[in-house]
C-alpha cells in the first residue's frame, strides 16, 4: 500500500521516514519529495508497505502524530489527477 505523509518538517529524510514506519511492517519504499532545484524537501513523501493489515496500523496510529515537533497528516496515497 502506497502511504502519503504530510506536514513533514524540512529536516525528515528517507532514512528517518523509514524507521518510522518499520516499528509497524516491512517497509518497500521510502520517497520524500525535494525540490529539483534547490533540493530541498517540499515537506511531504510517500511510503510504500508490503502488507496492508500493517500498513492501515500505521496509518491510523501515526496520523496526527508529532515527528521532528510538527504533527504529521498520514494517509492513503490517491493517484495524482491527470489534467
Amino acid at each position: 500500500m502506497n502511504i502519503y505523509v504530510g506536514n513533514l518538517d524540512y529536516r525528515v529524510d528517507e532514512n528517518a521516514l523509514r524507521s518510522v514506519f518499520e516499528r509497524f511492517g516491512n517497509v518497500d519504499d521510502v520517497k520524500v519529495i525535494t525540490d529539483k532545484y534547490t533540493g530541498r524537501s517540499k515537506g511531504f513523501g510517500f511510503v510504500t508497505m508490503e502488507n496492508n493489515e500493517d500498513a492501515q496500523k500505521a496509518i491510523s496510529e501515526l496520523n496526527g502524530s508529532t515527528l521532528e515537533n510538527r504533527d504529521i497528516t498520514v494517509n492513503e496515497a490517491r493517484p495524482q489527477k491527470q489534467y
